[in-house]
């Protein structure tokens, strides 16, 4: 039975003078145990601050020290809406730190009561990291009512196909009636595009009772451009001492960052503790700037594990474009504590590998077989040497990382709109290549990710889009052509001028899930179903350790050791067909006293295959083209 909300207003309490002030967050609007409701704010560019709420009169917050103003009035509770006016202005401004904004980024901000939501999940321990399979999901996209109340019906189903994560596209709220939510401008307050805070939170309790951990992608690295209040309060937020690429660099080690340090380490904690979320993933990090001892990274990380209490699992992941190793060694060893990290090579050398393509960023890749088996065993491709498309070296020693410090994809928002058509893998390569890196992506001995729609070949592509109006839209329309710009087929005069319109509704609209594919593609949800089962029976105590090798340029092996001999071997085959009479290879050698049987194929007619013979017949290897085969020993 799923939980009762409420977090809407009820009747205002009444008024209490004398007990002591309850806070969860070092700054915003929160009901106290014997009523009304405490506003602090940090505020060291205002002289004096008032709060204004609904029918009541204006309350000034009296000055702490510091650069905080705090009071508690006593006529106002859950529900009720309000704003401060910053030394008198003509303007009142929302909340920075508001936990709802009902009008969106430039309304009145909300008082919410998180305590009134009556949970369900008290004996939820989380994931286990070993047995993490993640799904992307852009709550906007996902359905067509593009709600998390709409979203929770899709639940079970995924629950069924063998995920056992959500990583939420951000939520944070943004202007507009549509975007991709990485231009958040209220880190506290979930959108209101999506539903109340509430929905939200019934959203992960609904998850949790399924056996789905739910991450949150959060943006730490810049605000967005409209409906960012933060420098009315504080210009201290923002610092020039860093290029950023999106704008104003945050100040997390510069004069006055202590405060600015707290708000963001304060809200990472704060969607583990007042949403039940399972962990971060921390967006474009290479873009957070800190020479402190700390790293604000490292105190992140703290603070999640914290806001968990111990009494569940959490993951943290990080998009870190440098390859930076140091944010996924622990403390101990000098590193940020983090759990993983996303790995683009992966994706970059498949990609090539799939479509051919090896524009821009693609150009440092091969496809060939052995980074196939370079990123099984080791992670990054890239771990310093020098990376031809930046004219520099890239990443850093990362040897010591364990596959499971890294998520590895096919297929994730950036890398799919970072086109000109915004079209799925399964699109743009053959059916079998896609269905055979599909058994070698989800076999991985890192954590595979899927991004919303891979499980059943959505046929829906994914677009930027962003609603954005007036000189911002144009401004962001150009933005993104000069970004696809470097790769030259797009940049090419009859494909450039066929570029979608990020602010277009259309855009948003071509990018909604159509959900009866579900429905009518169950090829392809065999396909992954299958795939997740024999994962976990592959990996069942524990990760296995693992070897690869080389064929053929196209044609590689990976051998999972299990106990007492119960081995596996992976064989993916992306050329033609291949007959050997003889594998000069160890790897492919069966434990003494068994043989190699057929365990899967991803030519199975019920994936939509063409059939596959035995891999071994009699000691001639036969290697279906375009196909992965699983192996097992067996007597």
């Amino acid at each position: 039975m799923l939980p009762v909300m409420d977090d809407s207003s009820d009747p205002a309490p009444s008024a209490h003078t004398e007990f002591s002030i309850v806070r969860h967050l070092p700054v915003g609007a929160e009901p106290q145990p014997g009523g009304g409701v405490h506003f602090r704010v940090w505020a060291p560019a205002a002289r004096t601050i008032a709060v204004e709420t609904d029918d009541q009169p204006a309350v000034e917050l009296p000055a702490e020290g510091a650069g905080y103003f705090s009071a508690l009035v006593a006529e106002v509770g859950p529900g009720s809406l309000y704003r401060y006016r910053l030394d008198g202005r003509e303007a009142a401004l929302p909340d920075p730190a508001s936990r709802f904004q009902p009008d969106g980024p430039h309304g009145r901000s909300e008082v919410v009561d998180p305590a009134r939501f009556r949970w369900s999940d008290g004996n939820w321990k989380g994931v286990p990291h070993d047995r993490l399979v993640i799904y992307e999901m852009h709550i906007g996209t996902f359905t067509a009512g593009g709600t998390w109340a709409a979203a929770i019906e899709y639940l079970p189903g995924l629950a069924e196909l063998g995920i056992t994560c959500i990583e939420m596209m951000p939520v944070a709220d943004f202007p507009g009636r549509f975007g991709w939510g990485y231009d958040g401008v209220d880190l506290f307050a979930p959108t209101r595009l999506y539903g109340r805070p509430c929905d939200l939170r019934r959203f992960v309790d609904r998850a949790h009772g399924l056996g789905l951990a739910v991450i949150l992608d959060v943006v730490y690295n810049h605000i967005g451009p409209d409906g960012n209040y933060l420098k009315s309060f504080a210009p201290a937020y923002f610092t020039d001492r860093y290029a950023n690429e999106w704008g104003e660099a945050l100040n997390f080690d510069g004069p006055d960052s202590t405060a600015v340090r707290e708000f963001f380490v304060a809200n990472a904690g704060y969607w583990i503790d007042e949403y039940h979320f399972d962990g971060l993933r921390l967006d474009a990090t290479q873009q957070i700037f800190d020479s402190s001892s700390d790293h604000v990274l490292a105190v992140i990380a703290r603070r999640v594990r914290e806001a968990a209490g111990g009494r569940r699992t959490t993951f943290i992941a990080a998009e870190n474009e440098a390859q930076v190793a140091r944010l996924a060694r622990s403390p101990e060893d000098g590193g940020y504590g983090l759990d993983a990290l996303w790995n683009d090579d992966f994706h970059h050398s498949a990609h090539v590998a799939l479509t051919g393509r090896a524009e821009a960023y693609y150009s440092d890749y091969r496809g060939h077989a052995g980074e196939f088996v370079a990123l099984a065993k080791h992670g990054f491709l890239y771990q310093g040497q020098r990376y031809a498309w930046q004219g520099q070296n890239r990443g850093t020693p990362a040897l010591d990382l364990s596959a499971g410090r890294y998520v590895v994809y096919l297929q994730n928002h950036d890398q799919i709109a970072n086109s000109a058509t915004g079209e799925r893998g399964h699109r743009l390569a053959s059916p079998g290549a896609w269905r055979a890196m599909t058994a070698y992506l989800l076999l991985s001995p890192s954590i595979p990710l899927l991004f919303q729609g891979e499980e059943f070949s959505a046929s829906a592509p994914f677009l930027f889009f962003a609603d954005h109006r007036g000189e911002l839209g144009r401004l962001v329309k150009k933005g993104r052509g000069e970004f696809l710009a470097q790769f030259p087929s797009v940049a090419s005069p009859g494909m450039s001028a066929r570029l979608d319109d990020p602010g277009d509704v259309e855009t948003f609209r071509r990018c909604v899930l159509d959900t009866g594919e579900r429905e009518r593609n169950g090829t392809a949800i065999a396909l992954h179903r299958d795939l997740i089962a024999l994962r976990r029976r592959m990996f069942g105590g524990g990760p296995p350790r693992i070897d690869g090798a080389v064929l053929g340029e196209n044609q590689w092996l990976i051998r999972y050791f299990g106990e007492a001999g119960g081995d596996f071997l992976l064989i993916v085959n992306l050329g033609r067909d291949w007959v050997l009479d003889s594998i000069a290879e160890p790897l492919i050698a069966p434990p003494q006293g068994k043989r190699w049987r057929l365990r899967w194929s991803s030519e199975d007619p019920c994936y939509g295959g063409g059939g596959s013979p035995d891999s071994d017949t009699g000691g001639v290897w036969r290697l279906t083209g375009h196909a992965a085969t699983v192996l097992a020993a067996g007597e």
